[in-house]
């Protein structure tokens, strides 16, 4: 009698991105945290919105960004992924997206707090301390220089 094994499941990644970030970086990052197998979904939170605007839900400008932004994020990946685009807050993105796609772990990208939207401003620590799963957050300086707070 022969056993069957359980099938492997792929990890699942989900990248929320809040920055222009490099094809190569980007593609980098997703490789080193869970190789070409994962399945993955990116999120653009649309965080790039002043207060008044947010306030008076006037977010189209904000959410045209955070879309272009995620699709170009797309193209650097190195498998097929969902795109969207998510709430202004990130951390309320997260929570959101993981309500639809369980991931194993969050890569969130941002800006870092001194050149950060009031929104992403404090979002990796938000991130790290509320969700039970690895959250890894990478910030991207104007210059496009990479760092691990």
């Amino acid at each position: 009698m022969s056993r069957m094994k359980a099938p492997k499941t792929m990890p699942r990644l989900l990248v929320i991105v809040t920055t222009d970030i490099s094809d190569a970086t980007l593609r980098d990052l997703v490789l080193r945290r869970r190789g070409e197998d994962a399945e993955m979904r990116v999120v653009a939170p649309a965080s790039e919105i002043s207060r008044l605007d947010w306030l008076t839900n006037a977010d189209g400008d904000a959410r045209a960004t955070a879309a272009s932004v995620a699709e170009e994020s797309v193209g650097a990946l190195p498998t097929t992924v969902e795109v969207g685009v998510g709430d202004s807050d990130p951390v309320k993105a997260i929570e959101n997206a993981l309500r639809e796609f369980p991931a194993d772990e969050v890569l969130l990208v941002t800006r870092p707090d001194g050149d950060a939207s009031w929104l992403e401003e404090g979002s990796g620590e938000a991130a790290q301390a509320r969700f039970g799963l690895p959250v890894v957050h990478v910030t991207v300086a104007d210059d496009g220089s990479v760092c691990f707070p």
